[in-house]
């Protein structure tokens, strides 16, 4: 799985060449001789040379402390992310990795401590950072698009000139309706495909892979939904208060994947969250002294299943949405395929 997911596994080592390649084969990551180099042919390669040639280098035998900066520098040029154990170049690598019965100095030094020296510790690691990364990106990709509808929706209100939610009800839906599920979405479990995914770009930012504009056409359908609901309902201001608060709930599970929200594996702090809200939501509804305070007409059993039918519609258009997405991107890396290919066939022509 380490493969899989990008890691490059490298030997840098002061043993015998023959020595270190024997090893390297026999853990599996050597394939051919001609990618192991010793301390000797090192040095005969300038720095620019050595960046041509270090992706066709695994084994690095008979090394100098100062030969493993070099390697290090020299990974880095090709913008790769090194991490590096046992070595005096820990520091100047992106990750230093010490290991439990290292030094206190090579310990204090590195960012990361092996206390098992066991390099599975190093993939689990790398699986739970980018389970970490993805549930920050659906947590924020759920708040924004959240609060990006109900910004519009009063901004509809106050064009249409119609009474709509006040502050007090916008607070409500921030503490409630918005907060329970991003701190679920946090505690997601990661996907089956994370470790199969290839390292992410240097370049791309939180907001890639289109992940903008999913939060605008996210905000316009609970937008559009709420507003329905404000026209078919009995209250209005009610109707709407409800569909927008149950929109956010149900849209939280379309952010569990990227891919689709069905057949995740179980999260229970989701539903957990998706009960207290809709339990809290009714309560300001039906509780007399509660629908008072937040001038609340109780809606009847019709009105209700309107708005709940409403809400739960973000679930599917955002499913579809997604597959969509994946339909233009998959065809783009397939015309960006044919391209190369066909440009390749015609220079050999």
């Amino acid at each position: 799985s380490a493969k899989r997911a990008g890691i490059r596994r490298v030997m840098i080592t002061g043993d015998h060449k023959q020595t270190a390649t024997a090893i390297a084969k026999g853990i599996g990551i050597l394939t051919n001789e001609s990618q192991a180099i010793d301390g000797a042919e090192l040095d005969s390669l300038s720095d620019g040379q050595l960046a041509k040639q270090i992706n066709s280098l695994t084994v690095f035998a008979r090394v100098q402390p100062s030969d493993k900066m070099r390697i290090v520098k020299a990974f880095q040029s090709e913008v790769m992310v090194v991490a590096m154990t046992y070595a005096t170049a820990i520091k100047a690598a992106d990750i230093g990795v010490a290991m439990g019965d290292g030094s206190d100095v090579a310990k204090g030094a590195s960012d990361m401590v092996l206390t098992d020296d066991n390099f599975v510790s190093i993939k689990d690691a790398v699986k739970e950072g980018r389970r970490v990364y993805d549930n920050v990106r659906k947590a924020i990709q759920f708040l924004l698009a959240s609060n990006l509808s109900e910004v519009l929706c009063i901004f509809i209100a106050m064009i249409l000139s119609i009474p709509f939610l006040k502050p007090a009800h916008l607070l409500w839906i921030n503490l409630i309706t918005d907060c329970f599920p991003a701190l679920a979405l946090g505690l997601e479990p990661c996907e089956e495909d994370i470790m199969d995914r290839p390292p992410r770009s240097h370049t791309k930012g939180l907001f890639s892979d289109g992940m903008g504009v999913d939060i605008v056409f996210q905000g316009i359908v609970v937008t559009a939904l709420t507003i329905a609901s404000y026209y078919l309902g009995s209250d209005g201001t009610t109707m709407a208060f409800l569909t927008l608060s149950m929109c956010e709930i149900f849209h939280s599970f379309n952010m569990r994947s990227q891919k689709s929200a069905f057949g995740l594996k179980h999260n229970k702090y989701i539903w957990l969250s998706m009960a207290a809200s809709v339990l809290c939501t009714s309560a300001v509804l039906y509780v007399p002294f509660l629908a008072g305070a937040f001038e609340f007409t109780a809606l009847s059993s019709g009105d209700y299943l309107v708005a709940m039918c409403l809400a739960v519609t973000v679930l599917p258009i955002v499913e579809l949405s997604k597959i969509i997405k994946r339909f233009f991107i998959s065809s783009r890396k397939n015309e960006q395929t044919y391209k190369r290919f066909d440009f390749k066939r015609a220079k050999g022509a």
